[in-house]
């Protein structure tokens, strides 16, 4: 059949026939047609999916179950581990419209499989229900649009705790449980705001499902099901059924024990965090509210009741909100700590009613969030306006709103992708193929020897539990279990414990500024007032002068967000200190102040004890637009009581002045504000207008309020480093670690806090990068600034000059110069000439007027570079970022919250290089552990190997030792050392293919290999050697005596036949109890090798537990060897050999010890060495940023300075409708730089364009220098 052909589109896509999910998405179609087989589900989020269509075909299902029943459950088990196989088997693929399975599939590296059954529901059994009628008012809705006639019912699957219904038209499924987004303001006003009817809302609720995030705890004997299905497990079971089978009783008993006790823990552990996650969200998932029906008005509901489109009427209290909703009428001042990780309480505004056709969201632009209480918030205080109800409309429910999206994040964590554990499992097939070579081996060696099929099975397959080490994957999550543990003894709080590991690997840090590498409060230097084009003189606070009343003092006592809780102001520590340096005090009023469309909820000021003598009783907010990032300024309106009105704004000093009218901005506006930023002075433009008479505030657009202002000043804060900002960035650059700053403050602040915190050195030169649109063109100019920080008055700020030039170039090789960028910069470059980020981000040391958006986009672009990237940030605008990075810190005073997947109570940046040090003690110990695991296996693997060569093997006892007193002790305590006190500047290996790694194990399992060989053949040639009478060594007769009670044993034994046989159980040998010696104390001195401290981890004698163990181990193998007490000899299998014989394998051992323990401090692990073959070989670093970074020293023009140049688009004919940008200026030669850095080919910026294709792009992008030289 034809699958996935759009007819009129294109042709069929490739890789989208019957077989289904053969292909990427990225090569299809998003709206599948009538009779597609595959779509796209929540495109563009971080949880998007392919999702495939299939129908249950009776014959295969019947066919499958036969599988089950003839494989004894084996074929399910497969099934259970791979969906796809078990979907592709069970059912034929259609369309998605006809399916009854759906098969999804991660569009991500890893391409998880999961299985979906396609359910109904039926909506004919609601009284309501009228046939040929809409289900709901809203005829655009997708839940009129998901009704199948005449069957009356909705298809759905549910997919990670998300109700997804089928819509017919669109011939997709859409997320259920959230309001549409195309509806505009007025929409929203009109067709919610007077709710919505019993009957609407059955149907909603019937269609979305209830309004709860309910984690139920999960049974035990689930878990237990769950747990004991994992291969891991299954594997065991395998092996104890092997072992049983092979009469190894007491082994296979042992090992079963184990495996219940370690699965116990596990069901154990997983039952306390699901029970500390229901906790969690249980409290909210229930509450009453109250709602407002269409006929009936207000009515108390239980919140699982609430469906998106619901009325939520906010009443007088703190409450916690049940789901998300969009504040339609009056204010509220919530607690988003939730979400953000700071508890600074957040005022939210109505939306504003407009008739325009945009949806709301978009009419909104980037303050839309304003707008919005978020599930999980806390409503500290609400603000009823001339409408009398505080009303919001519901959102999204359940999963869909910001809490259920948290919860959803813990259920369901993103794989991490991190090459250590795509190795390890690489490396676990090469084990695999290893044991299948020994497969073949034993079968040969035993089949030769005529043994019974069923003992050559046997011995066969038992190669395979002892060559692939089961443990392995487990093995490698110790050292994260541990260090989640350290860091939280350190106030570390850790969501994602696979990014542990991650942190070994950060070599870039971001910063945010203000209240990350700064103090979170702020002292009020002074105030430099404007007036008549002029700057007046500047007002000090500090000589405890109050401010006279005037325009200036207006916009502090009024342009804040401040709010009165319990008697206490709260609020921005900014706004706090502007407001408390005025001498006034806040007051509320509920409905005193009066206007011409009612009363209405204002804010009152009034003048305190300590204010001036005003001419005014005092001051009333009346409308509030509060501060965002992405705008960079607020304003209010606010009234003299029983005087004028005022418009003021207070927000970055650039974005003011765009507000202004130009004959109130002075003239040395630019030359005073870096007067004081230069300082690292955090300075604050303020502005204002008088507004007309008639002009009702609520009805007025923020766009037509903020125009026409006149401006007031400068406000001047002082912004001080935290104490332990300065050590922590040194610390961190010591270690090779780069340290950059992302905030929304001004770039020559910015600049100023990066030197005084040594995050830029004071010999190293900054270099400003301005870039801006050119008007009516699609081109840009880019302009390349020298600042020099230590000319304060601004007259010096730009240094020209060949000398100067020359100095900085002479730099550029060691990275003596540093790039500092706008945010609105930034994005002009990112648009019209991404092929020169990279350059810039090679050195960019300061981003500045950053928005939230930007920040997250300049992390994955430091990501697409090659760079480990961690961002640590106070959470409030930081979130995105702190997620994208591959480890995001959040100084939060929460545990977890959705900001971060690390958080810590400590509010300054000392955490970081805590958590590298971790991270990277993590990442060693994983590596070690995996070195010992595997070296384990085959070193017990060749042991076995051997002893079959003689028909022979090791005993129960013996295994028994090895596996649990000698494998299980080591690998429960190895992982117990702490990080290393330094940060050394490298890191540690983050993979297993890697030379120095594989030479250790090489060489290890040589000399491992050389032991055993050496004591196998040796004990051969032995003159007291008997193959068949394993007492000849202890004979009388012989030279070498051994105790007398050993004498008379085997003097007895060879009197007595029976006796003999009953003692020896097939495995005694002169060759077994050397290898097995051998072996086993091999095993502790590889443990003691492969146990690395310094540098990363505490030296290995300081882990007290694991030389204990170690010192206990082999005080017991010395003991065995030396005891010669029959019955500990007859329980472990052992044979009494003379002493030379034992001291003889002492000196192999020590000599095996040795030569090991020389190879990994002289030759795997030494750094000099290798840095030193790195260099003989002309070894270079394949990551992105190191090519750039050797291109960019060979290029004696970079970087350009004091120079301006410009993109210039000319338009060349083509045959293609496709458009490209080359950037000539900037392409290289070097193939690899090409390779690595080129943008796709689908983006716009490609410069391999311009060497890989002849023909004419339409549209070409030539730089030129300033005074249009062409470069």
């Amino acid at each position: 059949m034809r699958l996935l052909g759009v007819q009129g589109t294109g042709p069929l896509q490739p890789g989208c026939g019957a077989l289904g999910p053969g292909t990427t998405g990225g090569q299809m179609q998003l709206h599948a047609m009538e009779n597609a087989h595959w779509a796209l589900l929540n495109q563009g989020e971080d949880n998007e999916m392919e999702m495939f269509g299939y129908k249950t075909e009776g014959c295969r299902r019947a066919l499958c179950i036969a599988g089950y029943i003839l494989s004894c459950g084996a074929l399910w088990l497969v099934f259970y581990w791979k969906p796809a196989w078990d979907v592709r088997a069970n059912c034929i693929p259609c369309s998605l419209q006809e399916a009854d399975v759906v098969l999804l599939r991660t569009t991500d590296e890893f391409h998880l499989y999961s299985r979906k059954k396609v359910t109904w529901i039926s909506v004919s059994a609601l009284p309501s229900f009228k046939p040929g009628h809409p289900l709901i008012a809203d005829e655009s809705s997708v839940i009129n649009e998901a009704l199948m006639k005449p069957d009356l019912k909705v298809r759905c699957i549910q997919v990670q705790k998300i109700r997804y219904v089928w819509n017919i038209s669109g011939k997709q499924f859409q997320k259920i449980g959230c309001l549409e987004d195309h509806h505009t303001c007025s929409d929203m006003h009109d067709k919610f705001g007077s709710g919505l009817s019993h009957e609407e809302q059955a149907v909603r609720k019937l269609i979305c499902g209830p309004n709860t995030i309910d984690v139920r705890i999960v049974p035990i004997w689930k878990l237990l099901v769950k747990e004991v299905l994992h291969p891991f497990y299954v594997f065991q079971l395998f092996s104890i059924c092997l072992w049983i089978a092979d009469d190894y009783m007491e082994y296979a008993s042992a090992i079963l024990l184990m495996s219940l006790l370690s699965v116990s823990l596990t069901v154990y552990d997983l039952r306390k965090q699901s029970v500390k996650l229901h906790r969690l969200v249980e409290s909210h998932t229930n509450v009453t509210v109250t709602v407002f029906r269409k006929t009936e008005g207000c009515q108390k509901v239980k919140s699982h009741q609430l469906v998106p489109g619901d009325t939520l009427v906010l009443t007088e209290g703190k409450s916690f909100l049940p789901c998300d909703a969009v504040l339609i009428s009056g204010r509220c001042i919530v607690n988003e700590s939730m979400l953000t990780g700071e508890s600074i309480p957040v005022t939210k505004a109505p939306l504003p009613y407009a008739n325009d056709s945009k949806p709301w969201k978009m009419h909104c632009s980037e303050e839309y969030k304003r707008h919005i209480l978020f599930c999980g918030t806390e409503v500290i205080q609400t603000k009823a306006d001339g409408r009398g109800l505080v009303k919001a409309i519901v959102l999204h429910t359940g999963f869909n709103t910001a809490k259920g999206d948290l919860v959803r994040s813990i259920l369901y964590p993103k794989p991490i992708n991190f090459k250590l554990y795509r190795d390890a499992m690489s490396f676990l097939m090469c084990l695999i193929v290893l044991a299948i070579a020994g497969m073949i081996y034993s079968v040969c060696i035993f089949a030769l020897n005529g043994k019974e099929t069923g003992e050559i099975v046997k011995k066969a397959l038992d190669v395979v539990t002892i060559a692939v080490p089961p443990a392995l994957p487990a093995a490698l999550t110790t050292g994260i279990i541990y260090t989640q543990r350290r860091l939280k003894k350190k106030g570390i709080f850790c969501i994602s414990p696979q990014r542990i590991n991650m942190c070994g690997q950060l070599n870039l840090i971001c910063f945010d500024k203000t209240g990350t590498l700064t103090e979170d409060g702020l002292d009020l230097w002074g105030v430099v007032p404007a007036e008549g084009n002029c700057f007046q003189e500047v007002h000090s606070f500090a000589s405890g002068r109050t401010l006279p009343w005037g325009p200036v003092c207006g916009a502090m006592v009024s342009c804040h967000s401040l709010v009165l809780l319990d008697g206490r102001m709260q609020g921005d520590p900014l706004d706090l200190k502007m407001f408390e340096a005025t001498g006034w005090e806040i007051e509320e009023s509920g409905g005193d102040h009066v206007e011409d469309g009612g009363p209405v909820h204002a804010t009152i000021i009034k003048p305190g004890p300590k204010a001036s003598q005003v001419p005014v009783q005092g001051m009333a907010i009346l409308q509030h637009f509060p501060f965002t990032s992405a705008l960079q300024r607020m304003s209010v309106i606010a009234q003299e009581i029983g005087g004028a009105r005022h418009v003021f704004m207070k927000g970055a000093p650039e974005t003011v002045a765009e507000f202004c009218r130009p004959e109130t901005v002075p003239l040395q506006f630019a030359k005073e504000l870096q007067l004081y930023t230069a300082q690292g002075f955090r300075v604050i433009g303020l502005a204002h207008r008088v507004l007309q008479a008639g002009n009702q505030p609520a009805h007025l657009i923020r766009e037509d309020m903020e125009s026409g202002l006149a401006f007031l000043g400068f406000l001047i804060m002082e912004n001080r480093l935290k104490r332990e900002t300065k050590p922590v960035l040194e610390e961190l650059s010591a270690a090779r670690i780069r340290s950059v700053m992302v905030t929304g403050d001004n770039i020559q602040t910015a600049v100023t806090v990066a030197k005084n915190a040594s995050m830029i050195s004071p010999t190293s030169q900054v270099i400003l990068v301005e870039a801006n649109e050119l008007p009516g063109t699609p081109a840009a100019s880019v302009t390349w600034k020298l600042m020099e920080g230590s000319h304060l008055n601004g007259s010096k700020g730009l240094e020209t000059g060949s000398c100067i030039e020359n100095r900085v170039r002479s730099k550029a090789g060691c990275g003596g110069y540093h790039f500092a960028i706008s945010g609105k910069s930034y994005q002009v470059i990112v648009q019209h000439c991404s092929d020169l980020l990279p350059r810039l981000l090679l050195n960019g040391t300061v981003f500045a007027r950053m928005s939230p958006g930007q920040k997250s986009s300049l992390v994955e672009e430091f990501q697409k570079m090659g760079y480990y990237v961690g961002m640590c940030g106070d959470g409030a605008n930081d979130c995105g970022a702190l997620k994208v990075a591959h480890a995001g810190i959040s100084l939060s005073e929460q545990e977890a919250s959705v900001a971060s997947p690390f958080t810590t109570r400590t509010p300054t940046i000392e955490c970081v290089p805590q958590l590298i040090r971790e991270g990277r003690a993590a990442l060693v110990t994983s590596l070690c552990m995996f070195k010992y695991m595997a070296l384990y296996s085959i070193i017990q693997y060749l042991g076995v190997l051997l002893l079959y060569w003689q028909l022979n093997s090791f005993g129960i006892y013996q295994f028994l030792f090895q596996d649990l007193a000698i494998n299980t002790v080591i690998g429960v305590t190895m992982s117990l050392n702490g990080a290393y006190t330094k940060l050394v500047p490298y890191r540690p290996p983050s993979q297993l293919v890697s030379p120095p790694l594989l030479l250790s194990l090489v060489l290890n399992i040589l000399f491992s290999l050389g032991l055993q060989i050496c004591g196998f053949l040796v004990v051969q040639k032995q003159s007291w050697y008997s193959k068949e009478d394993i007492s000849s060594a202890c004979l009388p007769g012989n030279t070498s005596l051994a105790n007398h009670s050993f004498s008379s044993t085997s003097l007895n034994r060879m009197g007595n036949a029976s006796l003999g046989q009953e003692v020896d159980n097939g495995f005694k040998s002169y060759e077994n109890s050397t290898v097995w010696l051998l072996s086993t104390i091999n095993c502790i001195a590889v443990a003691l090798v492969v146990s690395k401290g310094k540098p990363f981890r505490q030296p290995a004698y300081m882990n007290y537990q694991f030389v204990l163990a170690l010192t206990v181990q082999l005080g017991v193998c010395i003991f065995l060897m030396f005891a010669d007490m029959e019955g500990v000899y007859s329980i472990f299998d052992l044979v009494c050999t003379p002493p030379v014989w034992r001291v003889s394998m002492l000196i192999m051992l020590a000599i095996a010890f040795a030569a090991s323990l020389l190879v990994e401090e002289a030759v795997t692990e030494n750094r000099a060495l290798w840095m030193w073959l790195k260099t003989c070989f002309r070894y270079k670093s394949q990551s992105r940023y190191q090519i750039l970074r050797r291109l960019l020293s060979r290029d004696p023009a970079w970087p350009p300075l004091n120079t301006t140049t410009f993109s210039e688009a000319t338009a060349i004919p083509a045959e293609t409708d496709e458009v490209a940008y080359i950037n000539l200026a900037f392409n290289s030669n070097e193939k690899t730089l090409t390779r690595g850095l080129a943008a796709p080919a689908t983006s716009r910026h490609n410069p391999a364009l311009a060497t890989e294709h002849p023909h004419p792009d339409p549209l070409c992008v030539t730089w030129y220098s300033g005074g249009r030289t062409r470069l």
